[in-house]
């Protein structure tokens, strides 16, 4: 059935909206990412993005640049106008007391706080509401917050970088650099998109990584969390040479309690029965931390052991076009895997190459239960 004139006109403007949106990728977290256009027929009054948590929504913003040419305008937004009181007002109050006769939303908000109480505010004050447009584009840009939305957990990434046989280090060790400058300008930007960046010591005592996003743009710099089961992170770690909270998660007690951390690092106790770091408990503390996307650079080890417990929603692997042989390092270290019918099955998303490196993009197959 070919479109009507308004449905490619709402189509046409919601493009633009999510486009608009991605600006507050860096800062808006942990909010979702949204943007909204107050428009007449087919021309733009204004446009507004959500920028930071903690200031005024996108909607609130675009009616700000519209002033009083907002008055018997339509709103089109990526996602569902909030109804409730939080840090800033409802934007469903803002939309009405503007004069917007028509709102055109991409989404129901997954938050069981708004959750159609914004579309259903807008109805009864009399507005056209139309739900749907570029639906799935929209569920796009936030996965993460949809996600912790629906269970309580933000999105598991797992960053890699290996060579084409598969080896993140040479037999040596060394694995600085494997993938090219385009990747880590890629991974930096990965951070900065991430409310949590996971690493263990493995990787702290090996590369003595900041773990920070370095970027032009504005951030708001994810939190770094340290798992660190035997409490051998000591003070003089580079992470905290640099702006940004640490939370350290251990199984015990510190090794040497003289050797104090800054008052920008919490440490959390999450042992599990055989004396580990629980990561099950620690992924569901960063959902309580309200981080929508988590992303884990580490080691081997670890990045075994979040696959293992089939906490991964994502991988995504930096192949450099180079053999680093049978004695490097490989990519996760996994209990032995007897037959085909109990491996760790993926699809892949997406390739891209960047410079002369691929990134290849897989997400994890659920089953169902």
């Amino acid at each position: 059935m070919a479109m009507t004139n308004n449905a490619l006109m709402d189509s046409a403007h919601m493009a633009r909206a999510l486009e608009i949106a991605e600006r507050g990728r860096f800062t808006a977290k942990p909010n979702p990412v949204v943007g909204c256009l107050i428009v007449k027929g087919s021309t733009v009054i204004a446009e507004g993005w959500h920028e930071r948590a903690g200031c005024a929504h996108a909607e609130v913003n675009a009616l700000q640049a519209a002033g009083e040419a907002a008055h018997d305008a339509q709103a089109v937004v990526t996602l569902e106008p909030c109804s409730h009181t939080g840090r800033t007002g409802p934007c469903v109050e803002a939309l009405i007391s503007a004069g917007i006769v028509r709102v055109a939303a991409a989404m129901l908000d997954p938050n069981p706080a708004v959750a159609g109480k914004g579309f259903q505010r807008l109805r009864e004050a009399g507005m056209e509401v139309i739900v749907g447009v570029e639906g799935k584009r929209a569920a796009a840009l936030n996965p993460g917050f949809i996600q912790r939305m629906q269970t309580g957990r933000p999105r598991v990434r797992v960053k890699l970088a290996a060579s084409m046989d598969g080896r993140t280090a040479a037999s040596d060790g060394s694995s600085q650099w494997i993938s090219c400058e385009a990747s880590r300008e890629d991974v930096h930007r990965l951070r900065a998109g991430s409310c949590a960046v996971v690493t263990g010591m493995g990787t702290v005592n090996a590369d003595n990584p900041r773990l920070n996003a370095r970027l032009t743009e504005s951030i708001v710099q994810p939190l770094r969390v340290i798992i660190d089961s035997k409490g051998q992170l000591g003070s003089k770690a580079a992470l905290f040479d640099v702006d940004g909270s640490v939370l350290v998660a251990s199984a015990g007690p510190r090794r040497d309690k003289s050797d104090a951390f800054d008052s920008r690092t919490e440490s959390i106790t999450l042992p599990d029965r055989s004396g580990r770091v629980d990561l099950v408990a620690l992924i569901d503390e960063l959902g309580r931390r309200r981080c929508n996307e988590v992303l884990i650079e580490a080691g081997a080890g670890l990045a075994g052991a979040f696959a293992a417990a089939g906490l991964i929603d994502e991988l995504l692997i930096y192949l450099a076009p180079d053999l680093l042989g049978s004695g490097g390092r490989g990519m996760f270290a996994l209990p032995e895997v007897v037959s085909l019918e109990h491996r760790l099955r993926f699809e892949i998303n997406q390739v891209k190459q960047l410079g002369r490196d691929l990134r290849v993009s897989l997400r994890a197959e659920r089953r169902e239960a």
